[in-house]
């Protein structure tokens, strides 16, 4: 390797690192500033202590929790039966888990809103738990994408047709298949998605503001329009999240070792 690559390679590393940790350097500084005179953490004492943050951030949490079920759920049998018995399926569900990607979230909500209002057939949007329920389906639908990629690629490192026709020539149904056999060794791949799909709930704003339901995200947006330094405080709130999340996905990566099954 030339010693001009090595200085390009050194020189866009650096350009990148800059590039996304000069702004939230200034960020977190500003929110530092909420005494005069002094660097303090006072905004992230407020914020903490919000009533209104404690129950937005918990309500969050919760409705991460039920996605990640849901979408577990969804993704790991279609996951597994697509790989197991439908292959030539593959690009055609692959296609319809990349739709969240390129259809925006507000068109799926005003479709909720349009099809489950109160003077529908199914009024889901007339009581909390219904519209709780589609807030959940929504998340669902945004994090399918990187939840059925993640679970894939953990079916891609074991032999799922030899464990399942082990598990089988045992005596054992479909359901313990899945739940005993698939999933403690794909646990990894899942927690993967999990982590993923928990950061995006967290900071979703246009389905849980439009359905009206008391998440993070539109409470991120509300103290940004009234206040100067508490939504800088939340915003590195956030990104310690999310960076969080990503840093868990690559502990577990780490402790885990994968062998490609043969095809």
């Amino acid at each position: 390797m030339s010693l001009w690559t090595r200085l390009t390679g050194w020189f866009a590393l650096l350009f990148g690192l800059g590039y996304f940790a000069l702004p939230l350097l200034g960020l977190t500084e500003f929110s530092l500033r909420a005494r005069r005179g002094v660097y303090s953490l006072d905004a992230y004492a407020k914020v903490i202590a919000d009533p209104e943050f404690q129950q937005t951030f918990l309500y969050s949490v919760s409705m991460a929790l039920v996605t990640i079920a849901l979408g577990v759920f969804l993704v790991l049998p279609t996951a597994f039966w697509v790989r197991l018995r439908l292959p030539a399926a593959r690009p055609y569900v692959e296609f319809i888990t990349l739709l969240p990607l390129v259809i925006p979230a507000i068109v799926i909500v005003f479709g909720y809103i349009r099809l489950y209002n109160t003077s529908s057939w199914l009024p889901l949007t007339g009581t909390i738990m219904g519209t709780n329920f589609l807030l959940a389906a929504g998340y669902t639908t945004l994090a399918l994408p990187y939840m059925y990629r993640a679970i894939d690629t953990g079916l891609r490192t074991i032999d799922v047709a030899t464990l399942t026709e082990a598990a089988q020539s045992l005596g054992a149904g479909w359901t313990t298949i899945l739940g005993r056999i698939i999933l403690p060794n794909v646990l990894v791949a899942v927690l993967s998605g999990a982590f993923l799909t928990f950061a995006i709930v967290i900071g979703e704003f246009t389905l849980a503001a439009l359905l009206d339901r008391p998440a993070f995200g539109p409470y991120l947006q509300r103290i940004g329009a009234n206040k100067p330094y508490e939504p800088f405080a939340l915003s590195v709130i956030t990104f310690i999240i999310t960076w969080g999340c990503m840093g868990l996905i690559q502990l577990a990566n780490r402790f885990t070792t994968y062998t490609k099954a043969p095809r």
